[in-house]
């Protein structure tokens, strides 16, 4: 009995000791079942392409923080969000399910309350729950007061529904109906009550989750502060080939108020990072940092500030995850893409929470614990009914794999690149004879995409009213302005 007493604990021994040795890249999140789960600080800013970091190899924008962050994480190169638009990408991120699924598919429409979301699956296990900034989920206009039944299991709260006044952002206090400004910049602000939101939450019992919504570096490009936009005189800026001749000088100046509030929310990051340190929070704190969706920035003949597209541009966003234990694997990419449903399931994974059946994106926890440059796998990407100034694009289903985009219509294959040797997407492959084999192979690789969420290319129409959606007819869009009149109505799911 002794003998086989002794086996036992050397075994044990053994097993914890490999969980805990800080050269195992496999650590688990948290090394002890019973023992306080992981945090959770999500970094979600607005409109930022995947391309414009430097760790990302961008010659000119200047971001310190994020890449010296990107050296301690998990690198996802080519993240892409599932509809690259502000509330599509929100909600799918708050399920983990797709925006067929949900309805959630168009800007400014009401994300009812009966879903359950993130913040209420991580209440369940006793977090602590945090909001700071853009929403946009409300449906109720953009300056509305959102009431504490609408957001979707968010305790703390110092948000707005959608405004880019990044000098005067209007917000929240919690269940003040009182509308406040920030009385800095935004970036800057928010992030000063989240470090104090850390600061006062950092030796609680209950770990948290703190969702920071900046809302830049989404235009107005203008509105940056000068001391950041005169770091980029426009004729210094590098254009990528593919951005067509009429656009080039707007995208110059659009580029250097872009890139100014990519560094100047670098910046406020950057205060966010000190501060986990500081607080000795690092050691059981997921970070991550991503963006809702890009922008096309005169590539391929679309105008600045226009998204919703499939290509690189609009729809790569960064992903950068850095979780306890992550050991050697600091600094390793993952070059299989991620879309935005996959993000709720993986944090679930990363805090060893289960994950409801009903969520539908995958849980790649084990590949962020053992990241693999090699791995491959088919990210969907969907525009159910392009709006704005899409409105005259077809609506699409694409899927982005390591080395390709493959993008269909109601009409047919649109798009065919391969990312690795044509990274600006300038070569469209659709037809190659010595390439059908593998565009047949794209092309089962997205309808099983689509088979898996019960989803099929089909037109605007067909959603609009199977979803009892309506457009202003002048905007072509939902009509979020005539709030405040007084006159809007709600449009939503359910």
């Amino acid at each position: 009995m002794i003998n086989r007493n002794i086996i036992i604990a050397f075994c044990l021994f053994s097993i914890v000791s490999c969980k805990n040795d800080p050269n195992n890249g496999n650590q688990e999140v948290s090394s002890n079942e019973g023992s306080k789960k992981p945090n959770i600080i999500y970094i979600l800013t607005d409109q930022w392409r995947g391309s414009a970091l430097g760790y990302a190899g961008n010659p000119d924008v200047k971001t310190p923080h994020l890449d010296e962050l990107a050296q301690s994480s998990v690198n996802f190169t080519n993240a892409v969000s599932v509809t690259p638009v502000c509330t599509p990408h929100r909600a799918a991120l708050l399920t983990g399910k797709f925006p067929t699924t949900t309805g959630m598919f168009l800007n400014d429409l009401y994300f009812p309350e009966e879903e359950v979301t993130m913040a209420e699956l991580f209440k369940e296990q006793d977090y602590s729950t945090a909001y700071w900034g853009k929403w946009h989920l409300d449906g109720h206009g953009r300056t509305n007061f959102i009431p504490k039944e609408r957001r979707q299991g968010f305790e703390y709260w110092k948000a707005v529904e959608c405004s880019h006044n990044y000098t005067k952002m209007p917000y929240y206090d919690n269940d003040n109906t009182a509308l406040k400004h920030w009385e800095e910049y935004s970036p800057f602000a928010i992030v000063n009550d989240a470090n104090q939101y850390l600061t006062d939450h950092a030796n609680d019992e209950n770990p948290f989750i703190a969702v920071i919504s900046i809302a830049t570096p989404h235009y107005p490009h203008g509105s940056a502060p000068k001391k950041y936009k005169n770091m980029y005189p426009p004729e210094t800026l590098t254009l990528n080939p593919n951005i067509s001749e009429e656009f080039k000088e707007r995208a110059r100046k659009e580029l250097q108020g872009y890139y100014a509030h990519a560094t100047a929310t670098d910046e406020a990051i950057g205060s966010l990072l000190s501060k986990i340190e500081e607080l000795e929070l690092t050691e059981n704190t997921i970070v991550v940092f991503s963006s809702d969706h890009g922008e096309m920035m005169g590539a391929h003949g679309v105008k600045p500030f226009v998204k919703q597209l499939a290509w690189d541009e609009a729809a790569r966003v960064p992903f950068l995850i850095r979780y306890p234990g992550i050991g050697q694997n600091k600094g390793k990419v993952v070059n299989a893409p991620l879309t935005t449903p996959d993000i709720l399931p993986s944090l679930l994974g990363l805090a060893n929470i289960e994950i409801p059946e009903d969520i539908e994106g995958e849980n790649l926890s084990e590949l962020i614990k053992n990241p693999d440059p090699n791995v491959d796998r088919a990210a969907l990407i969907m525009n159910v009914a392009p709006f704005g100034s899409n409105f005259k694009d077809a609506p699409y289903r694409a899927i982005r794999t390591r080395q390709y985009t493959y993008a269909v219509t109601p009409d047919g294959p649109t798009m065919f690149y391969d990312n690795i040797s044509d990274p600006l997407q300038q070569n469209n492959l659709l037809g190659k004879t010595e390439l059908q084999e593998i565009q047949k192979d794209l092309d089962h690789k997205l309808q099983q995409q689509l088979q898996h969420i019960g989803d099929s290319v089909r037109p605007r129409d067909y959603y609009m009213k199977k979803w009892n959606y309506v457009f202003d007819k002048k905007r072509n869009a939902i009509d979020w302005w005539s709030w405040k009149e007084g006159t809007g109505t709600v449009q939503s799911p359910q």
